[in-house]
């Protein structure tokens, strides 16, 4: 029997406390007191100590003053974040919760450029832009007007690009059509106030 389970524990010794290592008799801080009354108290809470274990085994905590002893409190217990003595077993983790390792992850897809030049000519055509249009005359106007029409064909031709390739970039193409198309609308609002003023 005791070949099969390891030799008995000594007197004074329960059989599920770690074995000293030169580290066990290091000085413990009070973080690693902290920690351990940490491991004691979610033990209480999930009901694997009864309430005079706990009590017993708080008031050991803050009397211990080396590693060994804070180990030896919870060595019977889920130790989660609490600091093992340099030398003790590390428990093995189980393969089911080791990570799967698959295929290393595809790059990103590339934006198409349309799409992105779509998007650039939209955004500098915004709405706001025909104030400035306005500001700077007709060459403001036929500027905005230029490149409205350019965020618009380069929109359009991104998306039958996109149709055939796999290029991301469609939100992009969208953002140019729209934001052209309302350079657009606003530049010849601004020009039929300009005719009839």
């Amino acid at each position: 029997m005791a070949g099969q389970w390891g030799p008995p524990a000594p007197y004074g010794q329960q059989p599920w406390q770690p074995a000293s290592t030169p580290q066990s008799a290091m000085r413990a801080a009070n973080s690693d007191r902290e920690r351990t009354v940490d491991v004691l108290k979610a033990a209480f809470a999930e009901g694997r100590l009864t309430a005079a274990e706990y009590e017993h085994r708080m008031s050991a905590t803050y009397q211990a003053s080396t590693y060994g002893q804070l180990a030896a409190l919870v060595a019977d217990l889920p130790s989660g974040p609490m600091v093992q003595p340099f030398g003790a077993p590390v428990p093995v983790v189980p393969p089911t919760f080791m990570p799967a390792f698959g295929p290393p992850p595809s790059p990103p897809a590339r934006h198409n450029s349309l799409a992105v030049a779509s998007a650039t000519l939209g955004c500098l055509t915004l709405p706001g832009a025909g104030v400035f249009a306005v500001i700077a005359g007709p060459v403001g106007l036929v500027a905005l007007g230029v490149a409205g029409t350019s965020a618009v064909v380069a929109g359009h031709r991104a998306r039958a690009q996109l149709r055939t390739t796999a290029e991301d970039g469609d939100g992009l193409a969208v953002l140019g059509l729209i934001t052209g198309w309302l350079s657009l609308t606003v530049l010849l609002f601004i020009v039929l106030a300009l005719a009839a003023g």
